[in-house]
């Protein structure tokens, strides 16, 4: 089964939060992710949530883990969190 990487966010420094963009996107390539969602303006129908949505999808759950710990991304991982607020996940799905 497919790994994905689901985040919800505010950013809340535009600034840091452009490095980690620069970053993060051969990181995510070198670990054969695709993009499947990235919208900055989802449409919330219930509970709360952030300005940011992103779904990452692997080829197994245990390859979003081994992306997300690999020392690469947890070199960059605080250009995310430091610049925003919000949850991630890692699940797995068809």
């Amino acid at each position: 089964m497919a790994g994905y990487f689901v985040a919800n966010y505010t950013i809340t420094n535009q600034s840091g939060y452009k490095q980690y963009l620069a970053a993060v996107e051969p990181i995510l390539k070198a670990h054969g992710a695709e993009s499947i969602v990235v919208d900055r303006d989802c449409e919330l129908l219930e509970g709360s949530a952030g300005q940011v949505t992103v779904v990452l999808r692997f080829a197994t759950k245990a390859a979003a883990k081994a992306w997300y710990g690999s020392p690469d991304y947890q070199a960059i991982r605080h250009l995310r969190t430091d610049n925003t607020e919000g949850i991630a996940v890692i699940t797995e799905g068809k």
